[in-house]
């Protein structure tokens, strides 16, 4: 059978910099094929070079459906069929659903757009995802879900039969990631062959077919689905044994242990209900619970984003009363952002200034003006220790990868030398070898003695990293899931409690 797409020996050079060294890939009709690497792996260097955006190194080829296609030509790449959705949707949203779908090739009739015609594909392009948005609606209104669905909508009307889908459910909920994979199997029942390219190992497991793996700008190999582990993913990205990628060589507090964090019925009198809990010093305790059962919103009143109703906290068994994230800060609770970009950084800044941004107050000299030599060494030192990969401190810190930009954001938080720090979602879109990073970072935050309250969406990342876990549900904390030298916290224990099956 005639694949969909072979790319055969594709290298990409620029300047001095090798970003791809003869990789190959062949995608079926009907296939959904996970390309995963870390970042700066060459993904997106070989989907730019699939798309047009990028003109191969000569000895290169690309077929699709057997026919030779020149790279290097964005119009050719879409009328063989080819369409990328990239991880920062491309929509205006200031236009229509139906004027988004047809951007640049609207019909028309008589030299006018017709918007009648474009009406009825919009809404013919709509059906065949089982979607009913009226075609005259603003993408502006429209959730981040149903923008995705535009995209894709988009791609189908110009009759595309490979989709390429990066980092797809990164900003959805759980509810909208669900109706995203049922549009994915449709699509792979009308024909149309899928890359998929994601960190989320979950989501690999549930919907690929097969898997390629890059690493450092060249093809490592491919997996059938029936060969999948997580084990042998990691080994082929990284190059190195799963054994050493979660971190835990801290030791578990006990009970008896010392108390740095006491939270009693804290409430903000809409979704929240009397939450208590204890955080022992050197202690990893994950927040766990379904979307929308209140874990940011707690991470949030702890730290003073958002007003509290009721309830105290203490720290070290000392009363505080915080109010805002200045007052946090000042306590020596710092809090680590699930949104980085719109939350957390400074994009247009430098990695320097983002990272000395909490604290510089204490680099002025007498008169008021700035020691900037402090600074720099300070980003300095925590470039280093955190393995920043970049050229230097003066970068804008909005042109690194994911990862990066999250371990900049630590290096922040750190500065502040915090007592307690809350990590909401502190992997969220980042690649496995920054995971391993960021949970060595965790690990030895604990080992100082540093408390730690972790946001984790991804089970596993619970197991492997956490002292105990608490469970949230409808705002209620419900229970508990501890660790023992014998017995691991299990993903079973944990969604019982979330779902409210425990006990029934």
């Amino acid at each position: 059978m005639t694949p969909a797409l072979e790319m055969r020996n594709i290298s990409k050079t620029f300047g001095a910099v090798r970003a791809l060294r003869g990789v190959s890939l062949t995608v079926q009709a009907g296939e959904l094929h996970a390309l995963m690497g870390e970042n700066g792996a060459g993904k997106s260097t070989l989907m730019k070079v699939l798309s047009g955006a990028y003109r191969p190194d000569p000895g290169g080829e690309i077929f699709v459906n057997g026919v030779a296609m020149p790279g290097g030509d964005p119009k050719r790449a879409r009328n063989n069929g080819i369409a990328v959705i990239y991880q920062e949707l491309s929509l205006a949203p200031n236009l229509t659903v139906a004027q988004n779908i047809f951007l640049g090739n609207e019909p028309r009739r008589f030299g006018i757009v017709d918007a009648g015609a474009m009406a009825m594909r919009t809404t013919a392009a709509l059906k065949r995802l089982g979607l009913s948005l009226a075609p005259r609606t603003k993408v502006a209104a429209l959730s981040l879900g149903e923008r995705q669905m535009v995209e894709i909508a988009r791609a189908l009307s110009a009759d595309a039969k490979i989709i390429v889908m990066d980092e797809p459910t990164t900003s959805l909920t759980t509810r909208e990631t669900d109706r995203l994979f049922d549009v994915i199997a449709e699509l792979k029942r009308q024909g149309i062959a899928i890359i998929y390219i994601s960190h989320r190992m979950e989501e690999i497991y549930q919907l690929a077919d097969r898997v390629s793996v890059l690493r450092d700008a060249g093809y490592v190999g491919t997996l059938e689905r029936s060969e999948l582990s997580a084990s042998r993913l990691v080994s082929m990205m990284v190059g190195r044994d799963l054994s050493t990628f979660y971190k835990k060589d801290h030791r578990s507090p006990s009970a008896a242990s010392e108390v740095v964090l006491e939270v009693r019925g804290l409430s903000d009198g809409r979704l929240l209900k009397d939450c208590s809990f204890d955080l022992h010093k050197g202690e990893v305790l994950a927040l766990s619970g379904l979307v929308g059962s209140g874990r940011t919103e707690l991470a949030r009143l702890i730290f003073g984003a958002d007003q509290r109703r009721a309830g105290t906290m203490k720290l070290a068994g000392r009363p505080v009363t915080i109010n805002s994230p200045i007052d946090a800060f000042r306590e020596g609770i710092a809090y680590l952002t699930e949104d980085r970009k719109q939350l957390g950084l400074f994009l247009e800044m430098s990695i320097s200034d983002n990272i000395n941004i909490g604290v510089q107050s204490g680099d002025a000299y007498a008169l008021g003006l700035r020691n900037f030599a402090a600074a720099e060494k300070r980003s300095a030192q925590a470039i280093s220790s955190l393995s920043i990969r970049t050229k230097s401190g003066r970068v804008n810190v909005g042109s690194l990868s994911g990862g990066n930009q999250q371990k900049v954001l630590l290096a922040r938080l750190l500065e502040t030398q915090p007592k307690v720090v809350i990590l909401d979602e502190p992997t969220r879109g980042v690649d496995v070898g920054a995971k391993s990073e960021i949970y060595r970072l965790i690990d030895g935050l604990a080992a100082r003695g540093v408390g730690i309250l972790m946001i984790s969406s991804e089970l596993p990342e619970v197991i492997g990293v956490a002292d105990r876990a608490l469970v949230m549900r409808d705002g209620r904390l419900v229970g508990e899931v501890a660790s023992q030298p014998d017995r691991p916290i299990s993903q079973e224990a944990i969604m019982e409690l979330a779902t409210g099956a425990a006990g029934q």
